[in-house]
């Protein structure tokens, strides 16, 4: 039988540096975890979508530390919160390829929107095409009966040029353009995740245009294909042309895939204009918002600014980017 002395040992508060360590533990991890891109599998890959927050609350293991008078715990804290931080803050400050209002280049304007299953509202697809000018509107999760409520609504008017793969399921991609598209026939074995055309307009350079829509690393199997369609996209020159990559990546610059993909040398709209924290999934609410949609590019295209807007019917927000392409010589 435990005596009273033993019971009272048992129930003896932790010590502090064992307190403030248990505390600090998940923010280090976390740091080790994201700086080395050490997530690889389910539920890690998942986690790091929600880097932001982590980084936003970071000063708490530290404030933890120092109230408990742990110095080493609060340093080892500190660094993994500046870690952290310096991962998460760049994309709230413009970069270098923002466009300056010189009027230099040509303007393109693009659009991606992922429809829900096809129940966003077409007429405010439409809308804000008209509004913003879209020349190239990247479609994911386009039905069937989605395709032809948006050309009711106008969309065969404002966007003749088309390569569209709808389908009854959430595999459906699309884009439309202004411009003539001519599809460009998928490679044996290539995913169903992406759908890739050649834009041709008379009065700029030519331009392959890939709507990107890869499963969500919801689970191992996702996970798997998930990684597996990020590594098949292209490159951004590859066949001589740029390349520019719109849609729903379910992917956050947080993950490592999508680094390793930017590191083949495109450029990620929304980080380059500041605007890189801003939220486009879910709208719905019910859990933190996070950023897995993106326009995609490469030098020496720039871009002027981007903007989000919400699509009625859908849980995505639409992600528009007004990119600024080098004259033709």
């Amino acid at each position: 039988m435990p005596t009273a002395r033993d019971i009272g040992e048992r129930l003896r508060p932790a010590p502090a540096g064992v307190v403030a360590a248990v505390v600090a533990a998940p923010w280090v991890l976390w740091a080790v975890l994201r700086t080395f891109g050490l997530e690889r599998g389910h539920p890690l890959v998942a986690l790091l979508a929600f880097s932001p927050y982590a980084a936003a609350l970071a000063p708490l293991p530290i404030v933890v530390a120092l109230l408990l008078r742990r110095r080493l715990t609060a340093a080892v804290a500190a660094v993994a919160a500046l870690a952290l931080v310096a991962a998460v803050l760049p994309r709230a400050l413009p970069g270098a390829q923002r466009a300056q209002s010189d009027g230099r280049g040509e303007t393109l304007v693009v659009m991606t929107a992922n429809l829900r299953f096809g129940s966003g509202d077409p007429a405010a697809v439409v809308r804000l095409v008209r509004e913003h000018d879209v020349d190239v509107l990247s479609l994911q999760e386009l039905t069937p009966d989605a395709l032809r409520r948006l050309d009711a609504a106008g969309a065969a008017e404002l966007l003749p040029g088309r390569a569209v793969r709808p389908d009854v399921r959430s595999s459906g991609l699309g884009l439309m353009a202004r411009a003539p598209l001519r599809g460009v026939p998928p490679r044996p074995a290539s995913p169903r995740t992406r759908l890739e055309a050649l834009l041709s307009p008379d009065d700029g350079p030519a331009l392959r245009l890939v709507a990107v829509h890869p499963l969500p690393p919801v689970s191992r199997v996702n996970t798997r294909a998930w990684r597996t369609a990020l590594r098949q996209l292209p490159d951004p020159r590859a066949g001589g042309v740029p390349r520019v990559l719109l849609g729903d990546f379910n992917a956050t610059l947080d993950h490592h895939e999508m680094r390793r993909l930017l590191g083949r040398g495109y450029l990620d709209a929304a980080d380059v204009t500041g605007d890189g924290l801003k939220p486009t999934w879910p709208t719905t609410g019910g859990r933190p918002p996070i950023t897995i949609d993106h326009v995609l590019f490469p030098r020496p295209i720039k871009v002027a600014r981007v903007t989000l807007h919400t699509v009625p019917g859908s849980d995505h927000r639409a992600v528009i980017a007004e990119l600024v392409l080098p004259r033709s010589p």
